[in-house]
């Protein structure tokens, strides 16, 4: 695992926005209308910036998927940070949208365990190279690097079909919220 630059800022966003393209928690905060993808790539863009100022932001060795781990507690409020947050607001999920998206965030928020926490916000892996162990070795990795932190390493899915994957790596869940859609809350101390 490598610690990202900015100069891999595009190809981050773009595995992720191909591995979230059809993600009901992404998909709930966005207009569902003719930008669809090209706000998708915005909230990941976003996404990358956040981590980047106040987070860590990983690749595999072969740079075919990464990780974007927020660390709440590192959250600073700044002129930077604001202006991301606006851009999200107006750009990403649309003025509508801003009110629903605060809601479910402060709904996860107010369930994250107690103490220090390594928030694994996305991880995701290049659509033509899922299933070959490469997203697995890059958890595996974020996972060593919460634990030396002395971190509960958590996380959010509404993707039913990846929690037998979390689980495999040690996650349990510990809440299932209802947005219209199941997300499921894991964490691993």
């Amino acid at each position: 695992m490598i610690r990202a630059t900015v100069e891999d800022k595009n190809r981050i966003v773009d595995i992720l926005s191909n591995a979230f393209d059809d993600n009901k928690s992404v998909n709930y905060i966005i207009p569902q209308n003719a930008k669809r993808k090209e706000r998708i790539r915005k909230l990941m863009a976003y996404s990358f910036d956040v981590c980047y100022l106040m987070g860590d932001v990983f690749l595999s060795d072969d740079k075919k998927a990464c990780a974007l781990i927020l660390l709440p507690d590192k959250k600073t409020i700044s002129l930077r940070s604001i202006l991301l947050d606006v851009k999200l607001a107006f750009l990403v999920i649309g003025f509508r949208n801003v009110k629903k998206a605060m809601k479910r965030e402060a709904s996860i928020n107010k369930i994250h365990p107690q103490g220090p926490v390594y928030y694994l916000w996305f991880i995701g892996v290049d659509c033509y190279e899922q299933g070959k162990g490469i997203g697995s070795k890059l958890l595996t990795a974020v996972i060593e690097k919460g634990l030396q932190q002395k971190r509960t390493i958590c996380l959010e899915t509404s993707s039913i079909r990846n929690l037998p994957w979390y689980e495999k790596h040690g996650f349990t869940i510990y809440k299932e919220l209802d947005f219209g859609y199941r997300l499921s809350c894991l964490k691993r101390d």
